[in-house]
């Protein structure tokens, strides 16, 4: 059992990065190539597209519903023991959570069909790695606090213990096609080859704790838990073992998983993008229904039954001169074996975490040419060109949703986009979820001759102190793109 605490408490540390999933500032912002893969149904102008490997998207977001940083280790003369109890234990819920998730896009390669001009393919390879936590309230509570005085009788959730986390690699290829001048669709499907993945999120069971009638106290233990696990173990045992060869191991089994050799799986992505009116655009978007079969290197972890002791009896004054006894050694026993812990090697199926995009999008603000019909492109109507190139401002709403273990989270964006011919594009937005009320977001897109470069940052309010931040997000890259040729 040493390896699932260990399991659990770097979940819990890890997700001091704290990220998110949502990309508001990407989504809808067609200039970027990037947009093709939270929509696969965008507007697409360009020839084709090259992403400079490796940093042609980097994705780093954070987010808190709890307490953040500076709540617990700001200098103000508040005892910690106080803070702890005060602003952590009395404020979070077990629907709090902690995650992490980055994404770094290795490569990424879009052209237009030669003999099919309304489709653009796009391929290429990034890695992901997404963990959540969510704040186990009823067991911090038991620790802290202990079972006894005030919390006698209260029934102790065991279920509070959430957690999930994974490491993989994306290969994919996506189709995006106009249907007609008003719609496109897009496509994209995608194989995922894990590099490690831990799961517990269908723990339940209670611990209570009465007044007892042979001792002071009886406490009834029911339990029904697992930890579920794929890839851990051969890591874990590399790092504990500490020989003078564990970075080349450890380097040797990441390539290895990495490059289609770890547990496999597959997903698709769909999306959308349609002209109510030639100002007035609906797009929708939905990413990673898929899954992983983990069937290698796989180790899980049981708890499970039902038990109810009164502790050590001690009988005076016989027990007082017996220092021989096992009184603690039997109290153990009794409850390893009314409690039995397993492991067992039982592949399992994990879930991706599916995401919804959608929006609505008014554009207005005549620019000062005419549509551009020479730009390689075939996706709107007017002689080819772009009525996103024609109208200089766009403005609109976002609604973004994500399947979580404890349920939907969801966020709602406003944003107002602004281009300065097609060399740059600002884009503003606010955002509402659980995480922040106060989310200002500002991305930039320039692009000079072929080179284009974008970076977005959310909740710029938060900047100033990101200690004491609920959000936070960067992202940012750099792509060769051509229209006409260039």
């Amino acid at each position: 059992m040493r390896m699932t605490f260990k399991i659990i408490w770097i979940a819990l540390l890890g997700s001091a990065s704290i990220f998110a999933q949502n990309k508001e500032l990407l989504y809808d912002f067609n200039e970027i190539p990037q947009s093709l893969m939270v929509n696969p149904g965008v507007k697409t102008s360009q020839k084709w597209h090259v992403g400079i490997p490796v940093v042609s998207g980097l994705a780093f977001q954070g987010a808190t519903s709890g307490v953040t940083v500076n709540d617990l280790f700001a200098n103000d003369g508040i005892d910690f023991t106080t803070k702890v109890q005060e602003r952590l234990l009395d404020v979070m819920g077990n629907k709090d959570d902690f995650s992490t998730t980055s994404q770094i896009e290795g490569i990424t390669i879009g052209f237009r069909g030669k003999n099919r001009p309304d489709d653009y393919y796009s391929f290429g390879i990034y890695g992901e790695t997404d963990i959540i936590t969510y704040w186990p309230k009823d067991l911090a509570i038991l620790a802290f606090e202990g079972n006894g005085g005030g919390n006698l009788g209260r029934s102790f959730d065991l279920g509070d213990l959430n957690l999930r986390g994974e490491m993989i690699n994306v290969f994919h290829f996506g189709i995006n096609r106009k249907v007609s001048n008003a719609l496109t669709l897009g496509a994209r499907a995608k194989l995922y080859s894990s590099v490690f993945q831990f799961q517990s999120i269908k723990n339940s069971g209670s611990f209570t704790t009465t007044a007892g009638q042979n001792n002071i106290y009886e406490s009834t233990i029911t339990a029904d838990m697992q930890l579920q696990t794929a890839g851990v173990r051969e890591i874990y045992d590399i790092i504990d073992e500490d020989t003078g060869t564990t970075q080349k191991d450890l380097t040797s089994v990441f390539t290895e998983r990495v490059l289609l050799g770890g547990n496999l799986g597959f997903g698709l992505d769909f999306g959308f993008s349609y002209d109510l009116n030639p100002q007035t655009t609906i797009t929708g978007s939905i990413l990673d229904l898929g899954f992983i079969n983990n069937s290698k290197d796989v180790w899980n972890y049981t708890f499970a039954g039902s038990t109810t002791t009164e502790g050590i009896s001690v009988f005076l004054p016989d027990d007082i001169d017996d220092v021989n006894n096992d009184l603690w050694e039997e109290l153990i026993d009794e409850i390893d074996t009314a409690l039995p812990h397993g492991e067992n090697q039982s592949s399992y199926i994990s879930w991706r975490p599916v995401k919804v995009y959608g929006s609505i999008k008014y554009d207005f603000g005549q620019g000062g040419g005419a549509v551009l019909d020479n730009c390689g492109c075939a996706v709107n109507g007017g002689g080819g060109g772009r009525a996103l190139d024609y109208y200089r401002n766009s403005l609109g709403g976002q609604l973004f949703m994500i399947k979580r273990p404890r349920g939907v989270q969801a966020a709602l964006t406003g944003f107002y986009q602004r281009r300065f011919g097609r060399a740059l594009s600002l884009k503003g937005t606010y955002t509402v979820d659980k995480y922040s009320l106060t989310n200002i977001g500002l991305g930039a897109n320039f692009q000079l001759g072929p080179v284009n470069f974008y970076v977005l940052a959310d909740n710029l309010l938060s900047y100033a102190n990101l200690a004491d931040s609920h959000y936070a997000s960067l992202q940012f890259g750099f792509n060769i793109i051509s229209w006409n040729g260039n």
